[in-house]
């Protein structure tokens, strides 16, 4: 699969918001060195780099387009092309954020505590995923993917799972001092119905729609805009609320 930091960009206020509210809640000590896993096109490392100014701050990510875009953005910061899943980084941090990254990567009973590992003593991993496999979303792309022309290549395809609250509380809480987690459903304001498959193809949709050809990308988009109308009611004026839950945590070694 590839990124696209022009179609994960057209919603970037709303994709932002709940990376203020992370970044916001964590607390506020003396940090100088922090690091953005999964930066995109830099969205989030602004906001990381916004709240602790005098902090050194980088930002990695796996996707060469999206460094692009976040290098024109804050060209003053580090950018870096690397691999969350390999990540062992030669220093420890006093942040480590991760917006909207992990759920992609499998096996947090490992990860989670990895990451901690690269904190100092008393820094803060900060994590936000989407929390929404149960959502129509989701539940309508699996089922398109299972019933249609194209299920020998992508009807067994799945999300890594998630998992919950309790689950995270107990793993963290083994290796960190304080462990704040919490569950916030936002309520995305999108113009249409088509904004709600755009939104999608710039992540849910993507491991989908990669094994197709043009043609089968075509139809599955078009049915799955279909369900999409059904599933989430236009208000009178057109526009589209689009819930999204999110699992936030906020972890101090």
């Amino acid at each position: 699969m590839t990124w696209s930091a022009k179609q994960y960009t057209m919603f970037e206020q709303q994709r932002t918001r709940p990376v203020r509210d992370l970044v916001a809640a964590i607390p506020s000590t003396d940090v100088r060195t922090a690091i953005d896993l999964g930066c995109g096109p830099g969205n989030s490392t602004e906001v990381l780099a916004e709240r602790f100014p005098q902090a050194h701050v980088t930002g990695i990510d796996s996707s060469d387009d999206m460094l692009v875009d976040a290098r024109k953005r804050r060209p003053a910061l580090n950018f870096e092309l690397a691999d969350i899943g390999a990540w062992s980084p030669a220093q420890t941090f006093d942040v480590i954020l991760a917006n909207a990254s992990l759920q992609w990567l499998p096996d947090h009973a490992t990860l989670y505590p990895h990451l901690v590992n690269q904190l100092n003593p008393g820094g803060t991993l900060a994590v936000q995923t989407p929390d929404n496999l149960d959502e129509p979303a989701h539940r309508l792309a699996r089922e398109i993917a299972a019933d249609g022309p194209w299920s020998a290549k992508i009807g067994a395809i799945r999300h890594n799972e998630r998992h919950t609250a309790s689950y995270y509380y107990e793993l963290l809480s083994k290796h960190c001092s304080t462990v704040d987690i919490w569950r916030t459903t936002y309520q995305h304001p999108l113009v249409g119905h088509a904004a709600v498959v755009e939104w999608f193809k710039a992540s849910a949709l993507r491991p989908f729609l990669a094994p197709l050809t043009d043609d089968e990308k075509a139809a599955f988009l078009q049915e799955y805009q279909a369900r999409i109308i059904q599933a989430y009611p236009a208000l009178a004026d057109g526009t589209v609320l689009l819930p999204f839950p999110r699992l936030f945590i906020i972890a101090t070694r």
